[in-house]
């Protein structure tokens, strides 16, 4: 009977034992999970980031069709430009006043153009074309990508949004983290409900997390 009680005793420790080690382990090995996951999906929304800011530049405003976007970087070109200082006189003063007074100016001299996809991208035309894929194996979907305007004043803003909702990008993991992770409020990390960049609200070009899971630069 001792023998009995002794080793129901072993089992109900190694039960309580495998429980403890779950409850440390299994969200160690979610975070690390997450943080690859999330550098390769913000990665992706750099790049995008980059392509809509070079489409305002060229068009003024922002895209939110992802064929017109890629189709923009197929054909797009900058224009090389450069400054220079001037000076000329002014004519009307000088009939007024019978004095000489010359206006300083700025002229802007177009020098040529450069396709956007080789500034941007290297002409690399397959990274382009597919950044609006989330880049997690296992996982078939696109960021949501709108654009607009909001009103600031008198003035329209042009705005963008992308966006993914953690959800996907970390389907294949447990459901409770991923609630849990859902409810994120951090100064350093994706709060919310989803990675993003841009705000359809806002005024921003900012991503959400970019800081601690890549940077808030340009990629390479």
């Amino acid at each position: 009977m001792r023998f009995v009680i002794q080793i129901l005793l072993w089992l109900v420790i190694i039960f309580l034992a495998y429980l403890t080690f779950n409850a440390v382990y299994e969200p160690l090995q979610f975070n690390k999970i997450k943080e690859k996951r999330y550098t390769k999906v913000i990665k992706n929304l750099k790049d995008i980031r980059a392509a809509e800011l070079a489409h305002q530049e060229v068009t003024g405003k922002f895209q939110g069709d992802w064929d017109s976007l890629v189709k923009f970087l197929d054909t797009a070109e900058f224009a090389i430009t450069q400054r220079r200082d001037t000076t000329f006189l002014d004519e009307e003063y000088k009939k007024t006043y019978g004095v000489d007074q010359y206006i300083e100016s700025v002229v802007v001299d177009t020098l040529g153009f450069v396709p956007v996809r080789d500034s941007l991208f290297k002409g690399n035309q397959e990274r382009y074309r597919t950044m609006m894929n989330v880049p997690v194996e296992g996982v078939d979907a696109k960021f949501e990508l709108r654009a607009g305007t909001i009103k600031k004043g008198d003035s329209d803003i042009p705005v963008f949004e992308a966006r993914i909702p953690k959800a996907v990008v970390l389907s294949d993991q447990d459901r409770t983290l991923v609630l849990q992770e859902n409810e994120v409020q951090s100064v350093d990390d994706v709060n919310g409900r989803y990675i993003s960049v841009g705000s359809m609200t806002e005024v921003s070009t900012s991503g959400n997390g970019f800081d601690r899971y890549g940077g808030d630069k340009d990629n390479e």
